[in-house]
């Protein structure tokens, strides 16, 4: 038995060396999809919101905390439900399909702030349903030693939508003369399209990669949403992620800072995260294999570090192209050295059997304490001014970043338990 699993593992091993898995590349697929559908909006929102329709920077600060929050049970449950009877498709692709019929939302609130509220709320909860399942099977797709290559490709596959979706955009509004009906239309119907490949593309049940399926949950645990927490590593894991969180305010309102800086024509908006994206693009896979080399709490601190100096970037210039160019390359790190490989990190930490749940509530953790910054950054901005609210930001990511040092643990543990 021993020899037989060993064989098995050097197998699978050699099989993986150097590349990626189907299910990674057709769950990249869909994201790219998907994600040209959602970027589509993101990139209008602010515009649409703050100009357009006159709100404040509180207002605003509260939808785009909504946009990023308010999916904290869904998550929960979405993790939870995957992970009975090994689900993670379905429920994967229910939160697709969510989202992408939120944009016809959009279309009917007429600009309504409640209309337009629940409408986001309704692209948030397909997001946190759909999120936890996918990089589950993301995480049950690859051998340990290779989830930071695993989850960097399907991030470098699901950033190139987030290029293409405010290119898009930036087209749809120039093409219709800032007609914004016409850009939710459209990501409605991209949207529907990343369901379809889900439907097609992607395996419905997923093995490890020594071939056996992903066990079931023991029967007393799968009613217990909070049962990866009671991980001592896991639980660290998550205490580093959600006090950063806190302290993260948001790329709709880095963006917002530099239109003010630069005082750009807002025809232009749109492409702001095209910049952050070619980066994160160029440097997903490679933040993911330095990772697995190195340990993922490396990347993980180094890419925070990296946002803190675009942070202070704002604050101590006003040279238009080093601002430009200096807070676009530290944001774009900043996602490649922490989306997928906190996924990565968290990854072998949790049982297989909960995988998705392990997951959704480390994401949960993220969405709340971003909704947090997110709130409180903007009533900074509204009661204080940008520059003071960007000062607040500055000494709250510095000391989060100094505890997470010491929060997140080391070594790591690299095979995964089931």
């Amino acid at each position: 038995m021993y020899l037989a699993t060993t064989d098995a593992a050097a197998t699978a091993t050699k099989v993986t060396r150097g590349r990626v898995g189907g299910p990674v590349l057709a769950l990249g697929a869909v994201s790219l999809v998907t994600d040209i559908s959602s970027e589509m909006v993101t990139a209008v929102l602010p515009l649409y919101f703050v100009l357009q329709l006159g709100l404040s920077p509180l207002q605003f600060g509260f939808l785009d905390g909504l946009y990023n929050g308010v999916t904290a049970l869904v998550r929960l449950l979405g993790g939870h439900a995957a992970d009975r009877g090994g689900r993670h498709k379905l429920v994967a692709g229910a939160g697709y399909a969510l989202s992408a019929f939120s944009r016809l939302g959009l279309l009917l609130a007429g600009g309504g702030t409640v209309g337009i509220g629940a409408s986001i709320a309704a692209d948030r909860l397909g997001k946190g349903v759909r999120t936890a399942p996918r990089d589950a099977l993301i995480s049950l797709s690859a051998p340990p030693d290779a989830l930071g290559r695993a989850f960097g490709v399907h991030r470098a596959m699901d950033t190139t939508g987030a290029l293409l979706g405010p290119l898009a955009a930036f087209a749809l509004l120039w093409a219709t003369a800032d007609a914004y009906d016409a850009v939710f239309v459209v990501s409605f119907c991209v949207g529907l399209l990343g369901v379809l490949m889900l439907i097609v593309l992607v395996p419905g049940r997923t093995a490890d990669p020594l071939g056996r399926p992903a066990p079931a949950a023991p029967a007393r645990q799968r009613g217990r949403l909070l049962a990866p927490l009671r991980d001592a590593d896991f639980r660290r894991i998550f205490g580093a992620a959600a006090l950063l969180g806190t302290a993260t305010i948001g790329d709709s309102f880095l963006y917002l800072l530099l239109q003010r800086r630069l005082d750009f024509a807002v025809s232009w908006f749109p492409l702001l995260p095209l910049g952050a994206a070619a980066i994160y693009l160029l440097l997903a896979v490679p933040a993911g294999r330095l990772g697995d080399r190195i340990g993922r709490r490396v990347p993980f601190l180094c890419g925070h570090a990296a946002l803190l100096g675009g942070y202070i970037l704002l604050l101590i210039t006003d040279a238009g192209p080093v601002l430009l160019v200096g807070v676009l390359l530290l944001l774009g790190v900043f996602y490649a050295a922490t989306d997928g490989v906190l996924m990565a990190l968290a990854g072998p930490v949790v049982p297989a059997a909960r995988r998705a749940s392990g997951m959704a509530l480390l994401q949960t953790g993220q969405a709340l304490s971003r909704l947090l910054a997110a709130a409180g950054f903007g009533a900074a901005w509204t009661l204080w001014g940008d520059h003071s609210a960007l000062i607040a930001a500055v000494v709250a990511l510095a000391v989060a970043l100094a505890a997470a040092v010491f929060l997140l643990p080391r070594p790591e543990r690299q095979p995964s338990r089931v």
